[in-house]
């Protein structure tokens, strides 16, 4: 029996020899299910609330907030992206103030920049031990997340994580102690904005993309109109109607002076605030009961995550085009 034929009977009878043909490999390697990219999980953002609300109060410059930082960089060594620490000195009511913004970076094919961003310190509130569930807690939360669902994704411009120090005004009034120039709030925004404008980087900064207050059970966005851009409201408004929530992304106007947008926005840089300021009756409150775990929930920040993940293509769509 020729040898070429007894191969070939005994490949049946074993129902079947596999090919070491390079063609038969590519299509063995094609039929095997691709890597999952990883998505946002609302579980993994609501722990990193839990813990950081476990610390305390966070004011910038405390002990507490020095821990927060240790958490967030530890937390995002883990998926493999370091932080860097952006250090200063704040003037401020109380003094002299220490203060530092973290940012991390996932490079894109361009250099140009899109910054998402939040701020991690909490409201200093000497009549209550106000832990900032949702503000400071889930913002902090939500970029951290964002970055590890992100991580693996394609994507054209360099993503910039910035975790803001200092947003909160030392003074309980948000304009209590501000003077011309020089607000009581928005201190780590301010410095980066500053800092870019003197290095000359400000320029590579094509959009920042603000979560603030995000942490709400039943969470309300609204639109900030004075110094959001259009385009980025029209992109995430627009992507979350086809995703069905329209409940929580509504449309109705919801103006926020004073965040870490502001500076930005008046700097040229488009930007976003997603915030749940008008419907969150526990924001800056001066009672210990208010703004801890019991009144945030995964729910909203899985909505907020799945359609700020859905929303970036169309962000740096937008870009490209020079629109």
């Amino acid at each position: 029996m020729p040898r070429a034929l007894m191969t070939a009977l005994l490949c049946a009878a074993l129902l079947g020899c596999q090919s070491s043909t390079p063609a038969a490999a590519d299509q063995a390697a094609a039929a095997k299910p691709a890597p999952q990219t990883p998505a946002f999980d609302s579980g993994k953002a609501y722990e990193h609330i839990r813990q950081m609300v476990l610390l305390g109060p966070r004011p910038a410059g405390s002990a507490a907030l020095k821990q927060t930082r240790d958490y967030i960089k530890a937390q995002m060594s883990s998926f493999g992206v370091q932080v860097e620490e952006q250090a200063w000195t704040a003037q401020t009511p109380i003094g002299p103030v220490n203060m530092v913004n973290l940012i991390a970076k996932l490079p894109g094919r361009r250099t140009d920049r899109i910054l998402i961003t939040g701020h991690y310190d909490t409201k200093p509130i000497k009549t209550s031990t106000f832990v900032g569930a949702s503000d400071g807690g889930s913002s902090a939360a939500m970029v951290i997340e964002l970055a590890r669902a992100l991580k693996n994704r394609p994507h054209e411009y360099t993503y910039e994580f910035v975790w803001f120090d200092g947003e909160e005004a030392f003074c309980f009034g948000w304009d209590e102690c501000g003077r011309p120039g020089a607000p009581d709030n928005t201190y780590g925004s301010r410095h980066y904005v500053d800092t870019a404008k003197k290095n000359g980087t400000l320029s590579s900064v094509k959009a920042m993309l603000l979560l603030d207050m995000v942490g709400a059970k039943d969470l309300k966005l609204r639109k900030d109109t004075e110094f959001a851009a259009a385009w980025l409201n029209d992109i995430f408004w627009g992507t979350a109607k086809k995703m069905g929530h329209g409940s929580t992304f509504i449309d109705l106007p919801g103006d926020v002076g004073g965040d870490d947008h502001q500076p930005f926005s008046q700097a040229g840089v488009p930007t976003i605030d997603l915030i749940d300021l008008h419907d969150y009756p526990q924001w800056h409150n001066d009672q210990a009961c208010c703004d801890d775990m019991d009144h945030v929930a995964a729910r909203g920040l899985q909505i907020l995550g799945d359609v700020f993940v859905a929303a970036m293509p169309e962000v740096e769509k937008h870009l490209m085009a020079g629109k």
